[in-house]
């Protein structure tokens, strides 16, 4: 990067934290570190509930899912608006009404002590493991810029987000949030209209999006219902609003978010702007990975954007040369053809628009079987090579073809989406560690001096736990694929618990307790075991623990405690 990228990126991200810590100094209690004394109107909120969903992972993965995938993941949020309805309805009430620090204080209430602490622990686990997610994905970055080992870049990054979590806690996530909203929101329309201003003078948008079509990626509906299929509408419809019900209703790095709001009606706007905004947001961000395909038709396209890996492969495998050279001609021929189909959809010729877009279609099919073949190639003649690039393409698109300064402010996005990720994360596994494990069960009668203190010990050490495990988080493939199956693993048995808690009023501890456990071993068992899509899993583990429920309410003696 030049010099003035790295001024746009280091001024943009030490605004932020600043900012943020400036705004949130003096924390003197439990409540206004946990829930920032329940001030935040409902603007602050809806970006803080996206800031904390959309992380690093969602600008830098997203786009090289749509490379590689097409912009089919976008169906993955289709209930999601439909989840932010039944939730500001349903949920929030319960929530503010009861005025609790986390989700989880409200199962006690209803059941009993066991069933909170197993759904938190549920909770803890899969989230921990989630903020490791959020603070590779902007590691990934910086090694990849700069050659620094990532394990080491890691730790930096972890050191940075975790630091202004424990000084300024929720009141800083939310105020930060704001700040790193702004930046994302215009970095991305920006690479959005760049990477069409950059497509030869002969291509028009129109062309763009004809080129893209025609090579399947903007394949964004798909009405079949295919249970085997891990996005289309259905699985969409029904289990991303499962998914969507559990992350936006019982997670509690999303509930913290709203339990911040100063009333019902603040909360409710939050969640429900949430639901407007998503999809299109998304749409937008995987479309510009669409348009980053298309934009390497005329331009040369590396077969691993991974340069590292790339340096790797010339190395191991003996025949790469002329492997190369055969794919680097496939490209031309397709690129060439790509300019033909282009001139015809400009004359409104049918005939030679069919004719060329049936080449097309066929020169784009060489391509990737002259990639296979090399990829087959290195995972026969050096198999430890990582060959799944998805996470460094739209970053390789960034950094070998944007305009200076403009790098450094895509830059920042990334960066600030996973420390806006990161941090709420950090913040809620404090606060459940805290109010659901800590002060419940260990130490049940300190100060509220002494819980702030262990709050902000706490923070520092889901940082750690999470900087641990970033460092496995390479080996993962996708990481909006991996981050999204991660949290279907739980999701679903949490929900499932909740559902109950909620409208089931016959239902007790007992039989919820039992369902949830057996329900949880299904769901590892599906993932283990069966090629089941992982969005399907929120419907199961959900639907698992309703039924069983159900059943042993029927079979066990009603008993308060277990």
């Amino acid at each position: 990067m030049s010099i003035l990228d790295w001024i746009v990126l280091s001024s943009t991200l030490a605004f932020i934290v600043i900012y943020g810590i400036w705004k949130t100094r003096q924390q003197q209690d439990i409540k206004s570190y946990l829930l920032g004394n329940k001030e935040a109107k409902w603007f602050t909120v809806a970006l803080s509930i996206m800031a904390t969903q959309a992380s690093a992972i969602t600008f830098l993965s997203a786009p090289g899912q749509a490379f590689v995938d097409g912009m089919r993941f976008v169906q993955f949020y289709f209930g999601l608006p439909l989840a932010m309805v039944v939730l500001s309805i349903t949920v929030v009430p319960i929530y503010h009404k009861m005025n609790v620090y986390t989700a989880y204080e409200y199962l006690e209430k209803r059941f009993d002590l066991p069933t909170r602490t197993f759904t938190a622990i549920l909770f803890l686990t899969q989230r921990g493991l989630a903020a490791g997610f959020t603070i590779f994905a902007p590691s990934l970055i910086l090694s990849s810029l700069l050659g620094w080992d990532i394990n080491l870049t890691n730790i930096g990054i972890g050191v940075i987000v975790t630091a202004y979590t424990v000084i300024g806690g929720t009141k800083a996530v939310n105020q930060t949030q704001k700040l790193q909203m702004a930046v994302i929101f215009i970095g991305m329309l920006l690479a959005g209209v760049l990477v069409v201003q950059l497509m030869p003078n002969e291509i028009s948008f129109n062309n763009a999006l004809h080129i893209a079509g025609a090579s399947g990626k903007l394949n964004a509906i798909d009405f079949k219902f295919d249970p085997s299929s891990k996005y289309n509408v259905w699985s969409g419809l029904i289990g991303g609003f499962f998914l969507a019900m559990s992350y936006f209703g019982t997670d509690q790095s999303q509930v913290q978010r709203y339990l911040s709001g100063s009333s019902i009606a603040q909360s409710r706007l939050a969640l429900l702007f949430n639901g407007i905004i998503k999809i299109p947001m998304q749409f937008l961000i995987l479309f510009i990975g669409a348009m980053v395909y298309v934009f390497y038709f005329f331009n040369p396209a590396p077969v691993l954007f991974n340069t590292v890996a790339l340096d790797q492969v010339k190395n191991k495998v003996e025949n790469y040369s002329s492997l190369e050279a055969n794919y680097q001609e496939k490209l031309k021929e397709r690129s060439t053809i790509a300019f033909e189909y282009a001139t015809a959809l400009d004359g409104n010729n049918e005939q030679q628009i069919a004719n060329t877009k049936s080449s097309l279609i066929n020169a784009t099919s060489e391509v990737e079987k002259a990639k296979g073949v090399i990829i087959d190639e290195v995972n026969l003649k050096a198999p430890e090579i990582d060959t799944n690039d998805t996470n460094y393409i739209f970053l390789g698109f960034v950094i070998n073809y944007l305009p200076q300064g403009l790098i450094g402010l895509l830059i920042a996005v990334i960066l600030s989406a996973s420390m806006s990720s990161t941090s709420s994360e950090i913040n809620a596994l404090a606060s459940t560690s805290i109010i659901d494990i800590y002060k419940r069960i260990i130490k049940k009668d300190g100060s509220d001096k002494h819980y702030l203190y262990a709050s902000k010990l706490v923070s520092i050490g889901w940082g750690i736990y999470a900087i641990l495990f970033a460092s496995f988080a390479n080996k993962l493939g996708s990481l909006i694929e991996a981050v999204n199956i991660l949290g279907s693993l739980v999701y679903g048995v949490i929900l499932g618990i909740f559902m109950i808690a909620f409208y089931l009023k016959r239902i007790n501890a007992k039989p919820t307790f039992y369902a949830a456990i057996i329900s949880e071993g299904i769901i590892i068992y599906l993932f283990l075991f069966t090629e089941v899509p992982f969005l399907w899993y929120n419907v199961i583990g959900c639907l698992s623990v309703i039924i069983l429920g159900l059943l042993f309410s029927k079979l066990i003696p009603d008993e308060t405690e277990i």
